[in-house]
């Protein structure tokens, strides 16, 4: 799952900062990071909520270094947004599932508007393989997620789908390591 951001802003001293993320070195014109933005996403990732001249205080950069580097991350799309992190679990959906679904031919528009209107389907991806879509939801119970599998494939442009249900996550959803690698790159 996507990490989401403290929320603020980070054109201030006094405002949260984003969390995980990376860009390209100043100047570049590719996607790679550098060594001072693997730093700056880490500690970002690791406390959300610091401000900008904290930021610049710990990596020992001006902090107009630290905000221009974050208004690129931004506006690259690096950085997605500023927004806590939150648990569905933690907010009384603790069962997590996933449906391949395949769909009808030139149906890919409406059944992407169909799902993005079910509050329970947090991802949709469209993919290769047996199926066409892959959708991550979550339900309140295992006779709940029945319910809103059921929601899920109420729409006619979808012919075939195929459920699991998630038992363990031993390796979260997590961006720090490729961040690390990028930068060291």
């Amino acid at each position: 799952m996507p990490p989401a951001h403290a929320p603020s802003s980070p054109g201030s001293s006094d405002s949260g900062a984003p969390h995980g993320a990376s860009a390209a070195p100043a100047g570049s014109s590719n996607d790679t990071i550098d060594s001072l933005d693997g730093r700056l996403i880490r500690l970002l990732a690791e406390e959300p909520r610091i401000g900008v001249l904290e930021c610049s205080r710990r990596l020992q950069v001006a902090r107009g270094t630290v905000q221009a580097r974050l208004d690129r991350l931004q506006a690259k799309g690096v950085i997605g947004g500023f927004g806590p992190e939150v648990d569905p679990a933690a907010i009384g959906y603790p069962v997590t599932a996933f449906a391949t679904l395949e769909i009808s031919q030139g149906q890919g528009a409406d059944v992407r508007a169909h799902l993005a209107s079910v509050p329970e389907v947090l991802e949709l991806h469209t993919i290769t393989g047996i199926g066409d879509m892959l959708v991550r939801i979550v339900a309140r119970s295992n006779a709940d997620l029945q319910r809103v599998i059921d929601r899920v494939l109420g729409f006619d442009g979808i012919v075939r789908s195929s459920t699991a249900i998630v038992l363990e996550n031993p390796v979260p959803y997590r961006i720090l390591p490729l961040v690390d690698q990028a930068a060291a790159e």
